[in-house]
């Protein structure tokens, strides 16, 4: 199972790279083609704004390549005794996949929440084990399993 969700989300933040890259490329090239047809202020303005459009994909990509550099630090094969990246929580609220914050997925017909450790629910659901309780917003719930 952790294998599938790790998959997914692999394949979420390729995309997201890839997209980011594609639109950093079509930003670069927008702002080449408006040097070549403007003149003045326009083409400044035009400039300008292509650099922005170059800078904000550009800050996208890398947050995107730095989540896929996490994701390939998690072995799926390692079962956890204790939260921690790469774990597979279920919890008495759901099931939870520590790694990045991706939000829910779904892998084998079931609802999978990927958060990060630094997420709020991922701070408190770090270092617990089996059987521990813990509070989250006001609600006492437990760790169910730990894979």
């Amino acid at each position: 199972m952790k294998e599938a969700i790790l998959e997914k989300v692999k394949e979420l933040v390729e995309k997201r790279m890839n997209t980011s890259w594609e639109a950093m490329e079509a930003a670069k090239n927008s702002a080449n083609e408006e040097s070549k047809s403007s003149a003045g202020d326009k083409y400044e303005t035009a400039r300008a704004m292509g650099q922005l459009d170059r800078e904000m994909n550009g800050r996208m990509y890398e947050q995107a390549r730095q989540e896929r550099l996490t994701l390939d630090k998690i072995n799926p094969g390692i079962n956890h005794l204790a939260v921690n990246l790469g774990a597979l929580v279920e919890t008495s609220m759901g099931v939870f996949f520590v790694a990045i914050g991706t939000g829910a997925i779904a892998v084998n017909g079931k609802s999978i929440m990927v958060i990060s450790p630094q997420s709020p629910i991922g701070q408190v659901l770090m270092k617990k084990i089996t059987g521990d309780t813990f509070e989250f917003r006001g609600k006492i719930q437990q760790v169910v399993k730990i894979e």
